[in-house]
């Protein structure tokens, strides 16, 4: 089979659901070959697609199968990329930086698909994947339908305030701390362009959550006021990580949220 430019192949992998097909894409971002996990349901017609941006970084948060499978069962092609060094893509993760654009060209990639409706494409973003929905909102604003962003990250510089313990990392991929370099954490910070972002967004969050706090919901949802944006906020009172069957009913509400935009 031949690809566009963007996607470089696509490897089938084994799949616990004999009702989704699941493969891994090799795709280009600037001038990387980066990959990620493609879900795609057993149909004939088009389906939408959800662009599943993972948290973490490295190994933490990586994409896990089952989640996508969740997500994809509920009648969704959903692509999750691993981000640029992960699962034998090319370059280095550099937590919403130049990384950001593997989101971006997931996006693409996506819109491409034979199996995808260009026309209904979707972004979810957990926890740093909030940062990474909001910019490629922003970044492609005329392709989005709706945004979901779970205990997203939204404000770069409160995270390094707030998360003693993930400084080091920080300081080691951002290029210094806060202080000493306070303009890379304002790069990687989408506030200031929620402005140009077209689709409505669900917030979603845990009150009492300490990986990432409430207060980066308050803020997103302070600049889409603001800018007078569509938005709907569901708050619940958690942490971080919901129960597993708390997560598979907010899960659920949250796609037939995305259904209707």
């Amino acid at each position: 089979m031949e690809y566009s430019f963007r996607i470089e192949n696509i490897n089938r992998f084994p799949s616990p659901n004999p009702d989704i097909t699941l493969s891994i894409v090799t795709y280009r971002s600037q001038d990387l070959r980066v990959k990620g996990l493609l879900a795609e349901p057993k149909v004939d017609d088009p389906l939408p697609g959800i662009l599943y941006l993972r948290g973490g970084i490295k190994q933490v948060g990586k994409v896990r199968i089952a989640r996508i499978v969740q997500f994809a069962s509920q009648g969704f092609v959903v692509f999750a990329p691993f981000y640029r060094g992960n699962e034998g893509g090319e370059g280095k993760e550099d937590f919403c930086g130049e990384d950001r654009y593997d989101a971006y060209e997931g996006l693409k990639v996506l819109e491409e698909l034979p199996s995808t409706d260009s026309g209904s494409l979707h972004l979810f973003g957990f926890s740093r994947g909030g940062v990474m929905a909001l910019f490629t909102a922003s970044y492609h604003s005329d392709l989005v339908k709706s945004v979901v962003v779970w205990g997203g990250v939204t404000d770069m510089k409160l995270t390094y305030e707030e998360r003693p313990g993930l400084r080091k990392m920080l300081k080691r991929v951002v290029g210094g701390s806060v202080y000493k370099s306070p303009e890379r954490y304002e790069e990687r910070t989408p506030l200031s362009l929620v402005g140009e972002i077209v689709a409505p967004i669900l917030i979603i969050h845990g009150v009492y959550d300490e990986n990432v706090s409430i207060e980066h919901a308050y803020r997103l949802e302070k600049e889409l006021l603001k800018h007078g944006k569509s938005y709907e906020t569901w708050y619940f009172e958690d942490d971080h990580h919901f129960s597993p069957e708390k997560k598979r009913k907010v899960t659920y509400e949250l796609l037939q949220w995305m259904k209707t935009q």
